[in-house]
């Protein structure tokens, strides 16, 4: 991996965490959580296009990828028990 892949690895992933907050209103992670959060979810949503054939070649594609993963990756820790998205 390149400087230049790690930096938009980087911004791409910071976005998407943030992005993913403001989707399902989960509030704010703070830089460095938005950051593991978008990408976990870049390599989610990546794998789960990858199972059905589509690959993300462009860094939008990507960005739209890692939104998707991340928001999903949310959404399912917030099924959790004590998750902070439940609502009781």
């Amino acid at each position: 991996m390149t400087l230049e892949q790690l930096c938009i690895l980087l911004v791409v992933g910071a976005l998407a965490g943030w992005l993913a907050g403001l989707i399902l209103a989960r509030g704010r992670f703070g830089l460095v959580g938005n950051l593991i959060l978008g990408v976990a979810g870049s390599f989610l949503g990546r794998y789960l296009l990858g199972v059905i054939g589509f690959y993300a070649t462009t860094t939008l594609a990507t960005l739209l990828t890692a939104v998707g993963g991340a928001t999903l990756l949310l959404w399912l820790l917030s099924l959790l028990p004590g998750g902070r998205g439940r609502k009781k």
